[in-house]
């Protein structure tokens, strides 16, 4: 698959899988759960989301379904990612409050899409 339709993909699926994950943390925050914890509950929601797409569509390989190893890079990616957004999203809430984090974490998830994107094609899915 060319770089172009493969970026394609995971920018669409990527978008779903964002609006799963604000959509959660949003949510569960609203009900009164700490911005850290809704934050990671609503990239553990992407996450399944995300490794089923990219893996069957994104970066499929004809024959080949995304087996144990790639789960494992995948689970490795997405916990330094994890980390990295709820480091941030809790930084902008203790300088802005809960409405700048929930303005400030389509900023940083952007930020985070790129780096993942090629750590997906060259290494995740590989």
């Amino acid at each position: 698959m060319s770089l172009l339709r493969q970026g394609r993909h995971f920018i669409l699926i990527g978008l779903l899988q964002w609006l799963v994950d604000w959509g959660v943390m949003v949510a569960l925050s609203r009900l009164g759960m700490a911005v850290a914890g809704a934050n990671l509950a609503g990239r553990v929601s992407g996450a399944l989301l995300g490794f089923w797409l990219n893996g069957s569509i994104t970066f499929a390989v004809p024959g080949r379904s995304p087996g144990w190893r790639q789960l494992g890079r995948y689970l490795v990616l997405w916990c330094l990612a994890a980390a990295a957004s709820t480091g941030a999203v809790w930084a902008i809430d203790q300088g802005f409050g809960l409405h700048g984090a929930w303005l400030g974490k389509p900023l940083v998830d952007g930020t985070l899409a790129l780096a993942s994107f090629l750590a997906s094609r060259h290494w995740v899915y590989r």
